[in-house]
């Protein structure tokens, strides 16, 4: 899988739609153990929804980790500092396939990240016993690799006009695990944990709002792949935007847009 290059703007743009699941996620963590509650947010992003962690929890000492420059720069300059509550938003670089807690959290936290790390779920032994007692892992995944949006990214990516240069470009359809193994896995590892899905429709607006969207999300990697060739790039999304055409098709208000998402809420048990 290619490690794409990151652009806050393109994300950015359907912010409202991806803040949904985040929220709805928020809504089902319970009361933090500390005071000053610490907590880590994995794959932060451009620090929007880092932020709304210092709604929920005025006084807490919040450090959102990422990868990408790009992102961390504008999460930087937009959040970072003190909270109007008495906290603290800092972020941070840091790889979430090798992140390990430095001190013990009230919260470790992941919003639309975790699809990206090959083998998460073998690191939440790790970060759950990076906990403090009483405290919460929650995170929430995309479960929509076998929608058409994906399914046909990936179908031309190893067509054979672009295999050459995609073939291991893409995540696959296993990039994330299912509810009933999420669940398993952390009720395994001794948590009480609330594990749910979610089909939203998104009512998108403008010309190819589903090229749109995913341009800022699952089709990072080929453009990434194919950043050194404008005239391969632009084909691609051709071909890729006639496709979504017919697969999503638009109507009188909008383009509806399913997205299915997984949660987990995983709360570890007071000594």
């Amino acid at each position: 899988m290619t490690t794409p290059a990151w652009d806050p703007a393109q994300y950015l743009r359907h912010a409202g739609h991806r803040a949904r699941p985040f929220t709805d996620l928020l809504a089902r963590i319970p009361a933090l153990p500390g005071e000053v509650p610490a907590v880590a947010d994995l794959g932060c992003g451009p620090g929007n929804m880092t932020a709304l962690l210092a709604e929920r929890w005025p006084t807490a000492r919040i450090t959102g980790y990422d990868n990408s420059p790009e992102m961390l720069d504008k999460a930087l300059v937009e959040y970072a500092g003190p909270t109007p509550g008495g906290g603290r938003l800092d972020f941070s670089h840091a790889d979430v396939r090798t992140w390990a807690p430095e001190r013990p959290y009230d919260l470790i936290v992941s919003n639309a990240t975790f699809q990206w790390v090959p083998g998460h779920a073998e690191r939440f032994a790790e970060w759950i016993a990076g906990l403090a007692p009483g405290g919460t892992f929650a995170f929430q995944v995309p479960g929509n690799f076998t929608a058409p949006s994906h399914r046909i990214m990936r179908t031309l990516a190893e067509s054979p006009r672009w295999r050459g240069r995609l073939a291991e470009a893409l995540r696959h359809d296993d990039a994330v695990l299912g509810p009933e193994a999420y669940l398993e896995r952390l009720t395994g590892l001794g948590c009480a944990a609330d594990v749910w899905e979610t089909t939203y429709i998104h009512l998108l607006t403008g010309e190819d709002p589903v090229l749109d969207w995913v341009k800022g999300t699952g089709l990072r990697p080929v453009l990434t792949a194919l950043g050194d060739d404008p005239g391969a790039r632009d084909a691609f999304l051709a071909e890729y935007r006639a496709a979504l055409r017919e697969a999503y098709p638009a109507g009188p208000h909008g383009t509806p847009f399913p997205f299915r998402r997984i949660f987990a809420v995983a709360h570890k048990e007071e000594n």
